[in-house]
């Protein structure tokens, strides 16, 4: 995967590609060369038109700002298409809409850093699904949430979820149930207080990741019962 993004970036630098703010997402224009790297990376989502000559792909606000910061192959204008936005200014928009971006995006680039195919996890009511490989040949391992410095340092007003036990035993049933294990990426900003958060902050922030499992009393006397066997019989 990290040479096919490697592709993608300079491919992207080349030709300088050009993506347009819809909302907090990114509208891009592509060749049909590109598109299909853009598929290949995992990067967006296609729409489908009616211009062969010209594929259009949206890009969540993670993955639009990563090609942009982290891998400066893409240029963003406004949603009027007429004025280029540096990081600083593509960031402040999009918190605009989602205070918790930054966090977001940080855990993000974290597992693409890592060679992780990162989509959105929505539909099992977290932020991310982790994949090895590209969706169309695994099932995504891990369901991934993101905890902001808020939540790690018990202000919970920003990260409602987690609260209590019974929120972590609902979310780690609806990942057995769809056989991934819980990943939970907690992220401590050490940008300095009464200061407005900017890209550079993000290098400097810490990222704790917890493999989160659900504990099975039942299951856990069966295998202590199996394990004293094998050494009683060893004995």
């Amino acid at each position: 995967m990290s040479d096919l993004v490697k592709q993608l970036q300079n491919s992207f630098r080349q030709e300088g590609i050009t993506g347009q703010l819809s909302g907090c997402n990114v509208l891009l224009p592509v060749r049909p060369e590109l598109s299909d790297l853009l598929d290949r990376a995992c990067f967006g989502r296609q729409i489908s038109t009616s211009d062969r000559d010209i594929g259009w792909f949206q890009l969540g606000p993670e993955e639009a700002f990563y090609l942009a910061h982290a891998l400066s192959c893409l240029k963003i204008s406004d949603a009027s298409g007429g004025q280029l936005m540096d990081a600083e200014q593509l960031l402040k928009h999009i918190r605009s809409s989602r205070e918790t971006f930054p966090d977001l995006y940080m855990a993000y680039a974290h597992l693409r850093s890592k060679n992780w195919v990162v989509r959105s996890g929505i539909q099992y009511g977290v932020d991310f699904v982790a994949y090895r490989h590209h969706p169309a040949l695994v099932h995504s391992e891990y369901a991934v949430l993101v905890l902001g410095e808020a939540a790690s340092s018990g202000d919970m007003s920003l990260c409602p979820r987690l609260r209590e036990w019974a929120d972590l035993q609902g979310t780690l049933r609806v990942c057995g149930s769809v056989a991934k294990a819980l990943l939970v990426i907690t992220i401590k900003r050490n940008d300095p207080p009464g200061v407005p958060f900017l890209p550079l902050c993000m290098e400097q922030s810490f990222i704790e990741e917890r493999l989160m499992t659900r504990w099975i009393p039942r299951q856990q006397r069966d295998s202590s019962s199996q394990a004293l066997s094998s050494q009683v019989t060893a004995d």
